[in-house]
């Protein structure tokens, strides 16, 4: 067995080494499956279920078994097959994948369930949600906004399904933030909270009035500085350094436009993000550049995509890579404990580096350590 580095009962370990420290057990580990391998989502589902297979033949221990057991993306089939995996022996589950297949969960004891949901309230309480929660990544904004020395930071919560996940991010984070603002993400009522937020028509009106002044004024250069102004959108600063919007895809652009239009720049002002897993029509959004956001490491899910398409000749969801390493963080955990996987795995303090980046386990709680990125002049940047 390899040597440990322990520092303040913090043990990290990375996936490759893990695969050389095998230790010797009498009984298997089983590790359950739960995603849909029927129905709409089925694609999905065989890509977690290959991920799965490619960790295990990576790891390349005899000790473990991999049990799939279909969910057809239904609350009622989950709780089915989770209760025959039950009765399998299985302890440790990976999934399900959605969050609204979580509903019945609780109604099994003796499982520990890891969905790769990112969502975390109103969890059954063996149910751990091991996807990039909304902590994780304002954990890694804050980082990024203590190490650029942003002060005055308003943040735009879109009203969704997600906000209050969002909020409940913000609280465990503790990230200072100047304001918060919620928006609707229906256009009209959008693009008038935007000139509420950046007091668009204050500063509109400031242009105009200071144009009138010096048309009105003895003032010989008066010419050439109207037509400096007349080449501008507003006048008067900005109460804000940096803003943060929690929304992506088209409604992300959307929140951007509207900035732009109020006259709001990211060449001036900070725009940053949450995780938008390396989106590529970011790249040709010019207008919007700079723009910042947190995510897994990149090279490593390159890596991973490469090793995934030479085994199976074809390219996985994103989400596969969360349960590649889910397997090397239960087999990490189990090995550490003789292979006795109970739902107290996760309760104690622990770190495990994967191919994501690093996992902190702690009180049935994950979190992820990201890296922090930026998009400018159609390339992508690694900050930290």
């Amino acid at each position: 067995m390899k040597k440990f580095i322990k520092i303040i009962y913090l043990v990290i370990i990375t996936f490759p080494l893990l695969f050389l420290n095998l230790a010797k057990a009498s009984e298997k580990l089983k590790i359950g499956i739960l995603a849909p391998m029927t129905g709409p989502n089925k694609n999905l589902g065989q890509s977690i279920i290959k991920s799965i297979r490619l960790a295990v033949k990576d790891i390349n221990s005899n000790l473990i078994e991999v049990i799939p057991k279909d969910t057809s993306s239904s609350p009622e089939k989950t709780l089915e097959s989770a209760n025959e995996l039950k009765e399998m022996g299985v302890r440790t589950v990976i999934g399900p994948i959605f969050y609204e297949n979580l509903i019945y969960l609780n109604e099994i004891d003796d499982l520990t369930f890891l969905s790769l949901t990112n969502k975390t309230l109103d969890l059954p309480k063996n149910v751990i949600s091991a996807g990039v929660n909304s902590t994780s990544q304002l954990n890694t904004i804050k980082k990024f906004l203590k190490e650029t020395n942003i002060n005055r930071t308003i943040f735009l919560t879109p009203i969704q399904d997600y906000e209050f996940e969002i909020k409940k991010g913000i609280q465990n984070s503790k990230i200072k933030i100047f304001k918060n603002y919620d928006y609707s993400i229906e256009p009209t009522k959008l693009t008038e909270q935007i000139e509420e937020i950046t007091n668009y028509r204050i500063r509109k009106q400031n242009l105009e009035d200071e144009i009138t002044r010096i048309k009105n004024s003895d003032d010989s250069n008066k010419e050439n500085k109207i037509k400096k102004l007349k080449q501008r959108y507003t006048l008067g600063g900005l109460n804000f350094d940096a803003v943060i919007i929690a929304d992506f895809d088209k409604s992300l652009k959307s929140v951007t436009t509207s900035l732009l239009y109020t006259d709001v720049s990211p060449k001036k002002k900070y725009f940053i993000t949450l995780n938008q897993w390396f989106d590529q029509s970011l790249l040709n959004e010019i207008n919007i550049q700079p723009i910042y956001y947190p995510s897994i490491n990149k090279d490593n899910f390159e890596n991973y995509k490469k090793k995934f398409f030479r085994e199976f000749d074809e390219y996985p969801n994103h989400l596969s890579l969360l349960s590649y390493d889910l397997v090397g963080l239960i087999y990490y955990l189990s090995s550490k404990n003789d292979f006795l996987t109970t739902g107290k795995l996760f309760k104690v303090k622990n770190s495990f580096k994967g191919m994501m980046g690093i996992f902190d386990i702690k009180n049935n709680k994950i979190n992820h350590r990201l890296n922090f990125y930026k998009v400018e002049d159609k390339k992508l940047t690694k900050i930290f």
